[in-house]
């Protein structure tokens, strides 16, 4: 859901965006429904900052986009293993990112260690990873947990310098 009301996705998790992709992917809607919030998210952060040689949650390094592309084939493969997570993510009982992200096993307490020094930019649109942008899943992690830095409303995007 969009409760922080970054990119307008209102209910696209939910039961609505369920109902309006159940019919013509009634398998994988649920992938459909976050491939949906993916492209939306990525285009707002691409407005609000888009930084150069850079690394962001919706725009990886090439290498890493083609082995989530390569995964994202095998989980639609095994879609009801999803279902619980995909449930998960539509009802979260959290009100707070850094919270749900933890419980869902998708961050590490080290990554919000990590990211709980790091300070919004200047202007206040963004928040840099100390490092050069290596692609490790903690690193992942640390770009997801760099949203946190926002509030409602306030979308800040979390990057990492390329080498």
């Amino acid at each position: 859901m969009d409760r922080a009301k970054w990119w307008n996705t209102n209910k696209a998790l939910g039961s609505v965006g369920a109902l309006a992709l159940r019919r013509g992917l009634p398998r994988t809607h649920s992938f459909a429904q976050a491939r949906i919030v993916f492209t939306v998210a990525r285009h707002r952060c691409d407005e609000v900052f888009n930084p150069p040689e850079s690394a962001t949650l919706w725009k990886l390094p090439e290498r890493i986009e083609e082995s989530i592309e390569a995964a994202w084939e095998g989980w639609l493969d095994d879609v009801s293993s999803w279902a619980d997570f995909f449930n998960e993510i539509a009802n979260p009982t959290e009100s707070e990112l850094g919270a749900l992200l933890r419980r869902l096993g998708l961050v590490a307490d080290s990554d919000v260690s990590a990211v709980s020094s790091l300070r919004r930019s200047s202007d206040g649109r963004a928040v840099a990873l100390p490092r050069v942008f290596g692609g490790t899943q903690d690193e992942i992690a640390q770009l997801a947990l760099g949203f946190t830095k926002g509030a409602i409303g306030d979308l800040v995007v979390p990057y990492a310098r390329l080498a």
